[in-house]
């Protein structure tokens, strides 16, 4: 019997020890989560409409890489997906009309894109508050611009054909395409890890913002709102961010103009 109990007590001891091993080893396994790295224009070429990002900053390169299982082809076969059906017209006025299309092969539907650039053409705090901007979105007939999400590939040749070197990282404006490079849209910037889908509102109202002709402006002073129209990856310089052209109250978003 005394035996029988020493065995016992040992079983339990080493059970113990065990124990204790696993519970020292999960918190050491669940430690650590990544970010996202970061990227919206530079200057207008001469001849050329709309304007493309800059560069990622070197703060993007060194940033962690995303958790997100998005597959980021770099080139595509640059023909693209229309999504189907459309919107109510959005705004004051004759609305520009516009389509969604996403480049075959990139595994985001189109759908999704298009509820997306809907929700942000029509918020209250877009191009809308300006009294006179309108838009409707439109899955055949004419338009007055595209919105294509597309491969870095395939964004630096639309973009070129305006005279824009996008360096395969950014989006652009340019002969009435919106050009959405599909880096941006999933890796957001340093600037906007925990809000990517805000940041993809404020790659809408930016390149939208210069299809309407608005040119780049900057931070009107620290503690405020960076405009849309900011080319906010090349830093915030003291401002906060923002994704939107106007405030709740309808006041215009800006700052001085800049090239």
């Amino acid at each position: 019997m005394k035996s029988q109990l020493l065995g016992g007590l040992a079983a339990l001891a080493a059970f113990a020890a065990v124990g204790g091993a696993v519970v020292a080893w999960l918190p050491s396994d669940a430690r650590g989560t990544s970010a996202p790295p970061s990227a919206v224009g530079s200057p207008t070429p001469p001849g050329t409409i709309g304007s493309p990002e800059p560069e990622p900053s070197p703060e993007e390169s060194s940033a962690p890489p995303s958790p997100s299982t998005t597959p980021l082809p770099e080139s595509g076969p640059g023909t693209f997906v229309i999504a189907p059906g459309g919107s109510e017209r959005v705004g004051k006025g004759t609305p520009l009309r516009y389509r969604v299309e996403v480049e075959k092969g990139i595994t985001i539907s189109p759908e999704d894109v298009a509820a997306q650039v809907e929700r942000t053409l029509a918020d209250p705090r877009g191009w809308t508050a300006d009294g006179h901007s309108a838009f409707q979105r439109v899955s055949e007939g004419p338009t007055d611009f595209v919105v294509r999400l597309a491969t870095p590939a395939t964004v630096d040749r639309k973009c070129a054909e305006g005279g824009l070197d996008t360096g395969g990282k950014v989006n652009c404006s340019v002969n009435r395409n919106v050009m959405v490079n599909l880096r941006r849209w999933v890796l957001a910037t340093e600037f906007y890890r925990e809000d990517v889908v805000g940041y993809r509102s404020l790659i809408i109202n930016h390149e939208v913002g210069h299809f309407l002709g608005h040119g780049h402006v900057t931070c009107p002073g620290k503690g405020q709102p960076a405009p849309a129209m900011m080319q906010q990856i090349k830093g915030l310089l003291g401002c906060v961010p923002n994704v939107w052209p106007y405030d709740s109250d309808g006041r215009l978003l800006t700052g001085p103009a800049v090239p």
